[in-house]
């Protein structure tokens, strides 16, 4: 009985420029014969028949653990970046259990408005402040007056010889 088995090239009379096109028609069966060592259990006869490149479940779990079939990343799509954010926090939602309060909403506002509301009314008003009124601030007149005092001249110390 002869055997299956092709007779193979050499590989100096695949290196021959005539033989190029043979040339890569053995390396491509090659690694088909490779494959299909690999991927045996998994490949069975009908698909390796088939001109079908779908194969057909009869269940959907498969598709359960799947990614939504839209993306967006870096801005391009704003919209579907917001949409992807939401459901992102409602799976992080769902398995992060709400930590109780130890300071009630009401107290965090009081706090606020006791603590940083005349500082941000103060840093507004100095946004808008002129060189003159933050050297008057600096210098200590806070009565407001447009015109600030003369400058003390240096006097002479007195002489007690008298």
């Amino acid at each position: 009985m002869p055997s299956k088995t092709k007779p193979r090239l050499s590989r100096g009379v695949l290196d021959m420029k005539f033989m190029q096109r043979t040339k890569v028609k053995v390396e491509k069966e090659a690694d088909d014969e490779q494959s299909r060592a690999l991927y045996s259990n998994e490949i069975n006869q009908k698909m390796l028949n088939s001109s079908s490149n779908f194969l057909v479940e009869s269940s959907y779990s498969i598709c359960a653990g799947l990614v939504d079939g839209r993306l967006s990343f870096r801005g391009m799509n704003p919209e579907l970046e917001l949409l992807m954010e939401q459901e992102l926090a409602e799976k992080q939602g769902r398995t992060k259990p709400e930590q109780p309060k130890e300071v009630s909403d009401q107290d965090m506002v009081k706090a606020y408005y006791a603590n940083k509301a005349p500082t941000v009314s103060g840093s507004m008003g100095k946004k808008f402040s002129t060189k003159k009124d933050f050297k008057r601030k600096q210098n200590g007149d806070e009565s407001g007056n447009k015109h600030p005092k003369k400058k003390q001249q240096f006097k002479k110390p007195r002489s007690d010889d008298d």
